[in-house]
């Protein structure tokens, strides 16, 4: 399982270690100047360090094996993925009018995050498997449909709308990179259309529908619901064009930001270092994302191309749920910016699916015919 090849090192992909090393240092940088000042006991810019180097271990730990093998643990991890989500129901931790965390003593486990690389690591293996030469029918859905369906209703019971919704995201991303006939995307369509009409009127809370209702109108209840939507407006406007400087933020610092290390954290950045700073951080970030497409449009195998595909979709969208949320151009759904929001399972979750990435840059001189070899 376990082999050293000298063509690892001489493959392995340091643009992407610089890339996300420097995503990483601006982030715990942020999250100092947002947390310094709270009583946590621990300081959060500590634990996220330590969280940090578990994750550096994850990526070595991935690295250093086939990334093909994932398709042969693919129904174990997708069976414990699913045992752990139907386990918080029973015994997890509740925050906030949510059921969501495993305490594991030194760190509480949010399955519903590392379900979202397991839905990755299995639609690329059903794509990878079954392949079409004119585009998937709605039949050849059926199962990954069912896939993804179950993890999305025991994370949704929770309740957590924004990772579920997360899941359908994946989904959709990583069947229309498949290609579909278009009878599928008509279907699709409508059956989407249908369910959000339903969604809206039998299955979301009260105050889930306040949320989309106060994006509209956050003016309404500013001491409520549109508070954390115009604090964090009024912090990225505030930054102007080169910021107010390193922990000189007010919005954050006077506690006039809500959840400003987790959901807001980018709020806090956007004040301190302004547009140009903003600028080069999303430069940075979002050339890390399109180097991992350079990285999936190299890979020697269809396995190792949706999985890539797969993990850049996941931190794409996540980024830029978060973003427009800042910015009050959705609504507060509980989404974190990838890798410079604090949280633990969210930033472990997000440095194994680079590692993921690096295993397929690092192995695009295999044949496909490598799978079949270990298979054998």
């Amino acid at each position: 399982m376990f082999r050293v090849d000298r063509r690892f090192l001489v493959n392995f992909d340091w643009v992407l270690l610089t890339l996300l090393l420097l995503v990483c240092g601006m982030a715990l940088l942020n999250l100092y100047s947002a947390t310094f000042s709270l009583s946590t006991g621990m300081p959060l810019y500590i634990k996220q360090c330590y969280l940090l180097l578990m994750g550096v271990a994850g990526i070595v730990f991935i690295i250093s094996f086939d990334y093909k093998e994932l398709r042969l643990w693919n129904y174990f991890i997708y069976i414990a993925i699913i045992a752990l989500l139907a386990l918080v129901i029973f015994v997890g931790d509740s925050a906030k009018g949510a059921q969501r965390w495993i305490d594991l003593g030194f760190f509480q486990l949010q399955p519903s995050e590392p379900t979202k690389l397991m839905i990755i690591i299995t639609l690329a293996s059903y794509y990878a498997r079954k392949e079409v030469v004119d585009g998937y029918s709605i039949k050849d859905l059926i199962v990954p449909i069912l896939l993804m369906a179950i993890p999305f209703t025991l994370i949704l019971v929770q309740p957590d709308l924004g990772t579920a919704l997360m899941l359908v995201i994946i989904f959709i991303s990583m069947t229309v990179f498949a290609r579909l006939r278009w009878s599928s995307y008509m279907i699709l369509g409508s059956t989407g259309i249908a369910m959000a009409v339903l969604g809206w009127s039998f299955v979301l809370k009260p105050y889930q529908k306040q949320r989309v209702e106060t994006l509209l109108n956050p003016a309404q209840d500013t001491s409520g619901s549109g508070y954390q939507i115009l604090q964090s407006k009024i912090a990225v406007g505030s930054g102007g064009w080169f910021g107010r400087g390193y922990m000189e933020g007010t919005q954050g610092h006077l506690h006039f930001l809500p959840e400003r290390h987790t959901d807001f954290a980018f709020a806090v950045w956007s004040e301190e270092w302004g547009f140009s700073g903003c600028l080069f951080f999303l430069g940075i970030y979002f050339f890390m994302l399109a180097w991992g497409l350079h990285v999936a449009m190299s890979a020697r195998d269809r396995f190792g191309l949706f999985l890539s595909f797969g993990v850049v979709a996941l931190i794409f969208w996540q980024a830029v749920i978060n973003l427009l949320m800042i910015l009050g151009f959705l609504p507060v759904v509980g989404v974190p910016l990838p890798l410079f929001s604090y949280g633990g399972s969210s930033l472990l979750t997000t440095l194994l699916g680079m590692g993921i990435l690096m295993s397929v840059r690092m192995r695009r001189f295999q044949s496909e015919s490598t799978l079949e070899d270990c298979e054998g």
